[in-house]
């Protein structure tokens, strides 16, 4: 372990945490240093991204369902270049309510968080979303880095999604959503309503300003709320996820009547489903749209287009088709700057790429003095047919098509059937773990098609360990043992390799078809689990996690 250099890291824990804003991707980064960018401009599952613009800071947030934390905050100077540096609910889904506390300790799979919107408006920044399940909330701050309010419940109800707030010059406010057939049973219609100029609660009953029933505009959804020169605009997606296009819709009235137009769609590109996203004009007078592309396992992935107005209608791309390679925003920023997803745990704080599947607790696991994170062993009911319910998985998100993860761990076990490792999670999932039997470990690979179904697990070993170390002092010894474990991603799959030394890696098992999981792309990570009991918890002690070419 790196002992030596977590005691300076811990000493210089203000330098080490402002340095993590330079982290440059080794597997992708947008910038080509030439003034270009080439999209995607975020290979990551940012899903339903928005974006708003305060002089020349940018500030980004997604979808993030049931994964906390939740709401990421990324920041940008030019719109190309990305970092995470917070999330507006740091700890606890709904914190404060203790009925939705409750709810989402464990995993709510596609529940949680959906489409957010985020706004300036008076010096204050807003979140608003909607919960699918329990209505639309909303939480404030006045620096986006910082502490985000408790989550406010301004609607409650069934259905209601994609929530996105406009104050008015006069000082009224509008909101707009769309509906979830799901929990309300009709979809493809988008409602405005009128709320309290804080916009805290509503104070007028919703009016749908468009439907898309029957028509191409099906499944519209995912609505911002803008006014530009006099007229009142909606941007939606509609015809589909992995199919559709992006919508503007014009009116002079908040309520409409609204005249519409495809504004960008795939065309002749390889850039399916191009919509949902959020609409920018720079202090530099360009217009610019962030969008998602469906990439399945690999998730909602974030384009740059640019925005041309003149006809009136904000065309955006090149002719209304998604742009893979364009000139740059003009912007003051120099550096070359990406999302997180290496980690060395040398830091009391967690790298900000990481999320868990429900609401946090303690037993879940927690930095340690040691230049290590430690993961304790979730106890998991023996009835269950496999890992679709642990919510103490350590997971983040895949950031490139192809890429190599590698984590060196310590198992840590105190009693058989104690196992851990890394996995690629999804609806179908595969894990690499060891697993105690005896003073033995079992190297097993364990793989679930259709975990979301309640599918059984099919488990392969590998190989049979001997232990690193074995406690001698200890009223429940334990053993150990060091493991290089490591995840090769290329074309939608993942092979999983291991090693005893970090040198030679040997194969562990076939290559596993990566899947997406409920509404998010794939995600890798570390899992520790045993059977539930009175027995002391083993952990997983990851010692660093790296993602190389």
């Amino acid at each position: 372990m790196k002992k030596l250099s977590t005691i300076f890291a811990l000493l210089v824990l203000p330098m080490v945490m402002s340095a993590q804003g330079s982290y440059r991707s080794q597997v992708w980064s947008p910038d080509n240093g030439n003034g270009t960018f080439t999209n995607p401009v975020i290979n990551a599952d940012y899903s339903d991204p928005d974006v708003c613009v305060v002089g020349d800071d940018y500030y980004l947030t997604a979808s993030s369902f049931q994964c906390i934390p939740g709401l990421p905050i990324l920041h940008s100077r030019d719109l190309v270049n990305w970092e995470i540096i917070n999330y507006a609910l740091p700890a606890e889904l709904y914190e404060g309510d203790s009925r939705l506390i409750e709810q989402f300790n464990t995993p709510q799979h596609g529940n949680g968080v959906w489409a957010p919107s985020i706004r300036y408006h008076e010096g204050t920044f807003y979140i608003y979303w909607g919960d699918p399940d329990n209505g639309v909330f909303m939480v404030k701050t006045e620096n986006p880095a910082g502490r985000w309010s408790k989550p406010l419940c301004v609607i409650e109800g069934k259905g209601l999604i994609d929530t996105c707030p406009l104050w008015d010059e006069d000082g009224r406010c509008y909101l707009v959503n769309g509906w979830a057939n799901s929990r309300s049973r009709f979809a493809s219609v988008l409602t405005v309503r009128e709320m309290n100029a804080e916009g805290t609660q509503p104070i007028s009953n919703p009016v749908i300003v468009f439907d898309g029933n029957g028509t191409e505009n099906r499944t519209c959804e995912g609505p911002k709320f803008y006014k530009r020169d006099g007229w009142y605009w909606i941007m939606c997606p509609a015809g589909g996820v992995p199919t559709g296009f992006q919508l503007a819709m014009r009116a002079k009235l908040p309520y409409g009547p609204y005249e519409h137009k495809i504004v960008l769609a795939q065309g002749k590109t390889a850039v399916n489903g191009p919509h949902q996203g959020g609409w920018v004009h720079t202090k530099y007078g360009e217009d610019w749209f962030l969008h998602f592309q469906d990439k399945e396992c690999y998730g909602r992935v974030v384009h740059l287009q640019p925005v041309d107005w003149s006809s009136g209608w904000p065309v955006m791309g090149k002719k209304g088709e998604p742009v893979l390679t364009y000139p740059k925003p003009k912007s003051i920023a120099n550096t070359i700057v990406n999302p997180v997803e290496s980690d060395e745990f040398d830091s009391p704080c967690i790298g900000k790429q990481w999320q868990w599947q429900a609401n946090y607790q303690e037993t879940f696991g927690m930095p340690t003095a040691f230049g290590t994170f430690r993961i304790f062993n979730f106890k998991h009911d023996t009835a269950s047919p496999n890992l679709w319910d642990v919510p103490n998985m350590l997971l983040q998100k895949t950031p490139a098509d192809e890429f190599t993860a590698t984590a060196k761990l310590r198992f840590t076990s105190k009693a058989d059937n104690q196992m851990g490792g890394v996995i690629m999670m999804g609806l179908d999932y595969s894990a690499l773990m060891v697993k105690r039997v005896g003073d033995e470990f079992l190297l097993l690979r364990t793989t679930c098609k259709a975990a979301d179904k309640g599918k059984p697990e099919t488990v392969e070993q590998i190989a049979t360990l001997k232990p690193t170390e074995k406690d001698k002092i200890d009223y429940k010894p334990g053993i150990h043992i060091d493991i290089y474990m490591r995840m090769v991603v290329k074309d939608g799959t993942c092979q999983f390799l291991y090693s005893t030394n970090g040198k030679k890696y040997q194969s562990a098992g076939d290559t596993f078809k990566m899947r997406e999981g409920k509404w998010i792309g794939a995600k890798m990570g570390f899992v520790s689990v045993e059977p539930d009991g009175n027995t002391d918890r083993g952990w997983v002690e990851a010692d660093w996690f790296r993602v190389t070419p």
